[in-house]
């Protein structure tokens, strides 16, 4: 996985699409219910740590943007 898009794509594969119309709040979302893939062991762990770090750069990027309005 190369984007916030890829993990997007990968939450489709198990029917799950997560919007909530806050960015913050959809990226918050997506690294909870990964956790919980994870936790059910229905994905590895290569997966699981590839889209953590995305979600959580992404996710460290906006508290950013927030803090710097």
């Amino acid at each position: 996985m190369k984007s916030i898009y890829d993990v997007q794509q990968f939450f489709k594969k198990f029917g799950t699409i997560i919007y909530i119309g806050d960015r913050l709040a959809d990226l918050e979302f997506m690294e909870a219910e990964l956790k919980e893939l994870h936790q059910s062991q229905l994905i590895d762990e290569k997966q699981f740590q590839s889209a953590l770090l995305l979600l959580r750069n992404e996710i460290a990027r906006e508290y950013d943007k927030r803090k710097n309005r």
